[in-house]
């Protein structure tokens, strides 16, 4: 059975590439193209189709204005197409928190070395992203939020993007009672729903969180910046893209900078972020599985490494390394991933230990972590 997409931008030239590619792909039918959200939510509402992909700045409604829509009224997984650029970061992630479920540059030779390569990255998004069920929009959270160590924050992410069937890996197995380990550090590793996924959380940690986190998220160079920033203003801790040489304070969460890679050399006090450029050999800059794998010299097994949504495999071998040192790895369940693969990569190895629920994350964090 077919994906169907509609295509949704204001320029012609752009709805024809993008059909065009999609096309190609004996798996997805493009039933229609739409000029702006106005014309995307109406067409919606006669077609159905399965997947949208969205332009951001279009007349009359705009792509943002069309996600609340729709996820307000026939929610739908959408595929954001944006501009590399600082406010094109900004309206993305403002899309990502009305409900659309995963984003890629409009420029596709931002993203790929080749058209072809592009082409089969731009099929391969739609296709991961079908089919799921999606959350209901709600507004964007406010800064500094009201904290719960059980409810959900007030202003925080809704329920995430939930796939049709679970997969009998990813059940939620949720830990007990803390295992009274020792931490020096929290390491957290996604991609595609990522960001929603790291708002949930980190919007419930306290300030007083008495570790360093280091986030791993795929996420272009430009975007980065406004991400930690983002977080920054929404988290009772400190959010920041790391910086070459930071040294890790607790309550602190470093995010990779995009196109780079994050490594820590040293330990305790002396403990801080390396930035390198990244290996034209490696797929992923960031990479989860550079940094857990560094943490291994800095932390040993006095560390948590969760692995959440994401399309692939990244963090599964540094999530192996951190584990055979004592590390402890977690993984987020099946049914509240926007795209189960990362997670399924450490949990169908037995690297992971729980596949637990994104909205009980934190929590389960918080209680295995938080002590003084």
């Amino acid at each position: 059975m077919t994906i169907k997409v509609l295509v949704v931008d204001d320029s012609s030239f752009f709805r024809r590439r993008v059909a065009e590619i999609l096309g190609a792909d004996p798996e997805l039918e493009v039933i229609d193209t739409a000029i702006n959200g106005q014309d995307a939510v109406e067409k919606v509402r006669r077609l159905r189709p399965d997947v949208v992909t969205m332009d951001i700045e279009m007349p009359v409604m705009d792509g943002i204005t069309a996600v609340r829509t729709l996820m307000r009224e026939h929610p739908i997984p959408v595929l954001m197409f944006s501009s590399l650029t600082y406010d094109g970061a900004r309206s993305t992630l403002e899309a990502l928190d009305a409900g659309a479920a995963d984003f890629l540059p409009k420029r596709f030779e931002e993203i790929a070395n080749d058209r072809q390569e592009a082409s089969r990255l731009l099929q391969q998004r739609v296709k991961a992203i079908a089919h799921k069920r999606v959350r209901l929009s709600t507004p964007a959270a406010p800064s500094r939020p009201v904290q719960s160590r059980i409810g959900t924050p007030v202003g925080s992410a809704a329920a995430p993007v939930r796939p049709a069937a679970r997969s009998a890996v990813g059940e939620a197995n949720l830990p007990g009672r803390a295992s009274g380990k020792r931490y020096r550090a929290l390491l957290i590793g996604t991609s595609t729903g990522g960001p929603v996924a790291l708002q949930t959380i980190l919007t419930r940690f306290p300030a007083d969180y008495p570790h360093p986190i280091l986030l791993v998220q795929h996420m272009p160079a430009a975007f980065t910046p406004a991400f930690a920033q983002r977080l920054d203003s929404l988290c009772n801790i400190s959010v920041k893209e790391a910086q070459h040489g930071d040294r890790l304070q607790p309550g602190t969460a470093y995010l990779a900078p995009g196109g780079k890679q994050m490594l820590v050399e040293g330990s305790g006090a002396n403990a801080r972020i390396v930035i390198r450029e990244g290996d034209e050999q490696i797929n992923y800059k960031p990479s989860v599985d550079i940094t857990f794998g560094s943490a291994t010299r800095a932390f040993g097994g006095d560390a948590l490494g969760v692995i959440l949504t994401g399309m692939g495999a990244d963090g599964r071998e540094g999530a192996r390394m951190l584990k055979k040192l004592g590390a402890t790895i977690w993984a987020q369940d099946a049914a509240s991933c926007v795209v189960y693969g990362m997670p399924q990569a450490v949990a169908a190895e037995g690297i992971a230990t729980h596949s637990i629920p994104l909205n009980q994350m934190a929590e389960a964090i918080l209680r295995e972590t938080h002590r003084h």
